[in-house]
């Protein structure tokens, strides 16, 4: 555990890099080799878009992470946060308590709120517009909605008074975990439910992208399936069943360009269609 915590205190920017996109090609060598859904789609056309969107992340925390440091910092040295007032714990306890707190606040948190408030839905409906889920889907997000994370997850670090170290071990987990459960891959159905009572799935988090309620609004989490299930938010769909996207956002021209996608949180507000409502 030592070594982990020595590891990820000082991790360079180069293999924090080189994690995300050794993480991007194995799971798309993965998916195209057992795909979950044979999609008919331009899939470097695909990748382009989600690939500058996820530039546009990187670019976002990069700029702001001098914030999340120097908020991890001040916890520590103020002794200020969850885990700063917790009895001493064996550090393995410590870690995993703290994790969890972190996926709760920086992952479970941000996205609930961003699906009930209709102005931070502007920017997260380009996730959620995607027809075609692969593990490039993992980080389409809005520059606009890379800074609402940011600002949630900066808000999981005071409050659980995580160290910097916590803090680049859960951001690791958390890009792993979201190109793993965004993959287009086939798991055995028992593995994916066995996996699903204690982490995000791909099936589990498929759900989330079925393009009507009440599967739009179910299953927030990214590394930890718990706060689904213990805030009734956790759902199941057969796979056969799933179509990708959101309904108000169906068309080519609107979901698979990206001078339209950036501009959607600054266009007219759309009502979901009647479907949604059942």
């Amino acid at each position: 555990m030592n070594e982990i915590i020595s590891y990820f205190s000082t991790i360079p920017s180069t293999h924090r890099s080189l994690i995300l996109v050794g993480g991007i090609t194995f799971f798309w060598v993965i998916e195209n080799t057992f795909p979950l859904f044979q999609m008919k789609y331009h899939k470097w056309q695909h990748a382009g878009i989600n690939f500058f969107l996820t530039f546009t992340t990187i670019i976002v925390n990069f700029v702001l992470a001098f914030i999340l440091i120097k908020t991890a910092n001040w916890t520590t040295e103020n002794h200020f946060g969850i885990l700063q007032w917790l009895p001493e714990i064996p550090i393995w306890l410590y870690t995993i308590i703290g994790l969890l707190l972190l996926d709760l606040i920086g992952a479970y948190l941000v996205h609930f709120v961003e699906h009930k408030v209709k102005f931070l839905w502007r920017f997260h409906v380009i996730h959620h517009t995607d027809t075609w889920i692969d593990t490039t889907t993992a980080n389409r997000h809005h520059p606009g909605e890379s800074v609402i994370r940011f600002a949630f997850t900066t808000l999981g670090v005071l409050v659980v008074g995580s160290p910097m170290w916590m803090v680049f071990l859960y951001q690791t987990l958390s890009v792993i975990a979201t190109q793993f459960n965004h993959a287009n891959i086939s798991l055995p159905h028992k593995l994916d439910v066995f996996l699903s009572y204690f982490i995000v799935s791909p099936n589990m988090h498929k759900v989330h992208h079925h393009y009507v309620l009440p599967y739009t609004d179910s299953n927030y989490g990214n590394i930890f399936s718990v706060w689904d299930r213990l805030f009734g938010t956790f759902t199941t769909l057969p796979k056969e069943e799933l179509i990708y996207g959101v309904d108000t956002h169906m068309l080519p021209e609107e979901n698979n360009q990206l001078r339209n996608l950036l501009k959607i949180p600054f266009q007219k507000s759309r009502s979901f269609n009647s479907e949604k409502k059942q």
